[in-house]
């Protein structure tokens, strides 16, 4: 009987993964051995102790799991978090009892497709002891009640907040995309020559983030400019439809050819495309608002745009600003104009772009995204709700184990 046959590696390191915060520390380091009697301690860690005879388990533990690198000193480290957490455990009366253990090991050997007295006799068969099993899944478990009673009520998260989330693109599985992008709007002295430029610059930086963002400040008009043209990470679906299947089909680092986007041409570079842990809500429609400005990209024009820009914060500021001197409208993403709908995708919510054009160039159109509404599946919001609160936890957890360790006596015994 062999190891990889009892536990395959993708399953129990996985599991492992799931039941023990912070398995990263403890699966780093070099291995080191020790000529000290097993029961001996390594570490003093307050009033308790860390034997080597449990760092020696716990090791061989580990690599019945199949996990890379099971150094001693680092496994040590781990024993003394646990020792401190099972600590404050005891402080508030929340160390795992024999029913929470029993579940902890039955759900545990379960993902390996055994019963727990299997599981523990599996284990046996490769030296580890079922107390070093069993404490293993204690510690997980009476750290995670400590962290829930002692922060459960500060993590918890509120109705706006997933809304935030949700309007943010905290997805479903679905895909976000971060771009990087170089713009510029179409006039009567470009206008024959200008997609064969672009296409002639798509070929200098295809594959080069640092090429395109250079070409990026020295032509784009896009605000993005100042960033090299790099956008934040959008779920996908808020990208033009034209856009959006574009990016599926390139590898970071790949240019797009120039694309028509009405009043302007522009070379798109993919930055980043992931798959979200909770799933991306389609956006069905876009809320914004235009001010047509004349005089096109001149200075006057562009300084008029950047004073209205800064005489508001939120869209509903313009009808006291300038009642009828705008126009706001929602529309499915499908139906926006693809050069508007380009400008939008950048922009976080009342943001506003002052890239597009119309009049052949002569209208300068400000731009700005008023909200997003999104096709949100029933089960979406329990979803955010918990990767949201879980996140807080983890926050709050790691933070009290680094005060635990701040607050606690620990002595090293060993050579």
């Amino acid at each position: 009987m062999t190891k990889t046959a009892l536990f395959p590696r993708t399953t129990l390191f996985a599991l492992f993964c799931l039941v023990v915060t912070g398995c990263a520390a403890a699966l780093s380091g070099i291995s080191t051995a020790s000529a000290q009697s097993p029961f001996s301690a390594a570490a003093r860690v307050n009033d308790s102790i860390v034997t080597y005879y449990e760092i020696g388990q716990r090791q061989q533990f580990l690599r019945v799991l199949n996990a890379p690198d099971t150094g001693a000193e680092d496994v040590l480290e781990t024993l003394i978090d646990e020792r401190l957490q099972n600590q404050a455990g005891e402080r508030l009366g929340v160390v795992a009892d024999e029913e929470q253990i029993e579940t902890g090991v039955e759900e545990f050997a379960g993902r390996a497709n055994m019963g727990a007295e299997q599981f523990v006799r599996a284990l046996a068969q490769e030296g580890v002891a079922p107390e070093t099993f069993r404490d293993f899944v204690a510690a997980g478990i009476t750290w995670r009640n400590v962290v829930r009673a002692r922060f459960g009520r500060d993590a918890r998260v509120s109705e706006d907040e997933i809304d935030r989330a949700l309007a943010s693109g905290i997805t479903t599985g679905g895909m976000r995309v971060r771009l990087a992008e170089l713009i510029i709007p179409i006039t009567p002295q470009n206008e024959a020559n200008l997609t064969s430029e672009l296409a002639r610059l798509a070929a200098d930086v295809q594959g080069s983030n640092t090429r395109f963002s250079e070409a990026a400040r020295r032509f784009s008009a896009a605000p993005s400019r100042e960033a090299g043209g790099l956008t934040d990470w959008r779920p996908l679906t808020a990208l033009p439809p034209q856009l959006q299947q574009l990016m599926m089909r390139l590898s970071p680092g790949q240019v797009t050819d120039p694309i028509n986007l009405g009043n302007a041409v522009g070379l798109f570079q993919l930055r980043g495309l992931s798959e979200t842990p909770v799933g991306a809500p389609e956006v069905s429609s876009i809320d914004f608002l235009t001010v047509a400005i004349p005089g096109g990209r001149s200075p006057e024009a562009l300084a008029e745009a950047q004073r209205l820009r800064d005489r508001v914060d939120t869209c509903d500021d313009f009808y006291g600003l300038m009642p009828g001197g705008f126009e706001r409208v929602t529309q499915p993403v499908g139906e926006i104009p693809s050069d508007i709908a380009a400008a939008l995708a950048t922009l976080d919510e009342d943001e506003a772009s002052l890239d597009v054009t119309r009049g052949d160039g002569t209208v300068l159109l400000f731009t700005m995204l008023c909200g997003r509404s999104f096709n949100v599946p029933e089960t979406a919001r329990d979803e955010v709700q918990q990767v949201l609160f879980q996140q807080r936890l983890e926050s709050y957890a790691s933070g009290y184990l680094q005060e635990l360790r701040a607050d606690a006596i620990i002595s090293y015994t060993g050579g």
